[in-house]
């Protein structure tokens, strides 16, 4: 896309200071302090290597609530584990089968987690909670990177840098601040703005578009984050919903439930609000470079309509994923014996709602602002002037003749042959 000076300048203009408050702001919530972590209770575990699993019924009077309720025998067999890491390392021990709601299914060979339980002096308990996944997942993520790199090529590898960025940003700034006290919405600000700033410029280039896209990100995300708080203001939404939440609550006394629940918005809303920004960006780009003759009204309308159906589908993409990650819960909803009218205005499904519906006015709103924008600062080209027409009619050439007056044999066409140049003529 091409750029004015004065749309050059506008951009600068924007950019440069927004990057110099987010680098600002992040100097100044960094969390250089620390924060509490939750120490006590937590028990020792250990890894081990399945040898054998030995099946047994258990005796009269021993009943198993999650075994009846599958329709299947309560199992009180034993299995022997090889420890392979932590405490006790090296011996082969024997615990329970697992049980209850929940419980792990092992086989021989399978690699589990175990937690160590018993006093200092005692004997020590080991019992079977998990299998280990660290090789399975790193095998799938190998497999995400190469599939994006064979595909992206350098796109992919900076799209994967981008993506080391976000985790980095999330588990090094974003959590550690809002665990240590810090306002979780001026943090979700900040933290989204700097995720932004890097992952566009580092995936996209430092581009005309990519600029366009920032500034749309910006301006909806600002937009979004006061729409979410007039939102769970007016529902009277305080974020202490779910389990999670009140388990939160009850440790760290210092994180505001209400701004959490705005930063999950924020953050929640930035992946899809990013996406969106760069297609119209692009596409106006795009449009703008194949005819340098569209003005501000044309680029527009057209990028609007792409926009239009763009939206279209993640509208849907939205609630799937808020309902795909929440289906547990619906399903209990549905389950109960509650009226409709109060399942869909619990503070649990209404926290829920809001979240879609603020996510996706965001959404709507990224279209129109990032389309102007790009539209707006497009350089176009007039029309090349057509040159003045010229007589149509050329002025008439005196015929050759012969001697005699009559034109020469090659002016004459053969008999029987229309003279089609006299007739176009």
């Amino acid at each position: 896309m091409r750029l004015s000076r004065r749309a050059a300048r506008f951009s600068l203009a924007v950019l440069v200071p927004a990057a110099v408050l987010v680098a600002v702001g992040m100097a100044l919530l960094w969390p250089r302090g620390g924060y509490h972590t939750d120490t006590g209770g937590g028990d020792l575990r250990a890894f081990g290597k399945v040898r054998a699993v030995q099946h047994a019924a258990c005796p009269a009077g021993v009943d198993d609530p999650a075994a009846a309720a599958t329709g299947r025998p309560a199992d009180c067999g034993t299995v022997e584990v090889e420890v392979t890491d932590g405490v006790g390392r090296g011996r082969v021990v024997t615990t329970d089968v697992p049980a209850g709601p929940g419980a792990v299914t092992v086989q021989t060979g399978d690699r589990v987690v175990l937690i160590v339980t018993g006093e200092p002096a005692g004997p020590v308990q080991y019992q079977i909670i998990d299998h280990q996944r660290g090789t399975q997942l790193w095998v799938l993520g190998a497999c995400f990177a190469a599939a994006v790199i064979a595909f992206g090529r350098w796109r992919g590898l900076t799209a994967l840098a981008g993506l080391a960025v976000t985790f980095g940003i999330l588990l090094y700034f974003i959590v550690p601040a809002i665990l240590a006290g810090r306002p979780p919405l001026l943090v979700a600000v900040i933290g989204a703005a700097a995720i932004m700033l890097t992952v566009l410029y580092l995936t996209h280039g430092f581009n005309t578009a990519t600029s366009i896209a920032v500034l749309g990100t910006l301006a909806s995300l600002c937009l979004t984050g006061l729409l979410s708080q007039a939102a769970t203001a007016a529902a009277s939404l305080n974020g202490v919903a779910s389990e999670e939440s009140s388990f939160l609550t009850l440790m760290y006394h210092q994180v505001d439930m209400r701004g959490l629940l705005l930063a999950g918005i924020l953050i929640g809303s930035l992946g899809v609000l990013d996406d969106i920004a760069v297609t119209q960006s692009f596409t106006v780009a795009e449009l703008s470079a194949a005819n340098h003759t569209l003005g501000f009204a044309q680029l527009y309308r057209a990028a609007s309509r792409i926009g239009r159906a763009h939206i279209a589908s993640v509208v849907n993409t939205i609630v799937l994923a808020y309902a795909g990650a929440s289906l547990p819960l619906l399903l209990l909803l549905a389950a109960g014996s509650e009226p409709v009218g109060e399942v869909l205005t619990s503070q649990l499904l209404a926290q829920e709602i809001v979240r879609s519906v603020v996510g996706t006015i965001g959404l709507i709103a990224a279209v129109p602002i990032t389309t102007a924008l790009a539209a707006f600062t497009a350089r176009h080209r007039p029309a090349p002037a057509t040159p003045a027409a010229s007589d149509p009619t050329p002025a008439a050439r005196p015929r050759r003749t012969d001697r005699r007056g009559h034109p020469p044999a090659a002016a004459v066409p053969p008999r029987g042959q229309w003279d089609w140049q006299a007739d176009d003529r």
